[in-house]
């Protein structure tokens, strides 16, 4: 094995590993973000014996240059900018405003397919584990993090199997704590770490979350039996 990780599903168990002390007695709801944090999401909700949702971040990317990002839009109606980035490249408000409508757009269009007429659950004085397959710069992690924390969640976890170091440290001012698997001095891109790293389809997703959903019916039944 080259990278740090085999596959996202690899990820995922080891990252269950990590979580399950530290959640003991703990209300947890876990949330993976699209598409590839919900494959290791998967894996933690699976081995905590947790509910697993999906939680929709977009990128703001900025015009003519998209891989950069300036900011980031989160299910909930939450918006984070890198106002660095807004201001040494003298982004309009209009551009913002155009970039955040086209995000929007796609974002709801994956809640409903994603979650094929649920709810999206309650947070509610509920521990979320927000899960990703890694982070690159945080940015959407942030607006993620923001946007459980609106939701009335009691505790808010970022967990992801690597990231850069300095990434993992910003979100220690917005998250109530910060699990990274592995920090690499250098750190390329989050693909890098893993063997596998192959793209996740919406298909994959929706299946993932209606088969963990089934699960969690059929345990919840055999307890309350």
């Amino acid at each position: 094995m080259n990278g740090e990780f085999y596959d996202r599903r690899d990820a995922g168990r080891r990252l269950a590993e990590r979580l399950s002390a530290e959640l003991e007695g703990d209300d947890v709801i876990v949330l993976g973000l699209p598409r590839g944090g919900v494959p290791v999401a998967a894996e933690v909700a699976e081995a905590l014996g947790a509910p697993l949702e999906v939680f929709l971040v977009r990128k703001l990317g900025v015009p003519g240059h998209e891989e950069l990002a300036m900011g980031a839009i989160a299910s909930g109606g939450v918006r984070v900018l890198n106002e660095d980035v807004v201001g040494a490249l003298g982004i309009g408000d209009e551009d913002i405003e155009r970039v955040a409508g086209r995000e929007l757009t796609e974002l709801e269009r994956r809640e409903r397919a994603y979650r094929e007429g649920r709810a999206a659950a309650e947070l509610g004085g509920r521990t979320g584990v927000l899960v990703d397959d890694g982070l690159a710069t945080g940015a959407s992690m942030r607006a993620a993090v923001l946007a459980v924390r609106r939701s009335g969640a009691k505790r808010v976890i970022v967990a992801v199997p690597v990231a850069p170091r300095a990434a993992c440290a910003a979100l220690q001012n917005e998250a109530d704590q910060v699990i990274c698997l592995q920090t690499p001095e250098k750190f390329i891109a989050v693909g890098a770490h893993y063997d596998d790293f192959a793209e996740i389809s919406d298909d994959e997703v929706t299946e993932l979350l209606r088969r963990t959903t089934d699960a969690s019916r059929r345990q919840h039944v055999r307890q309350t039996s």
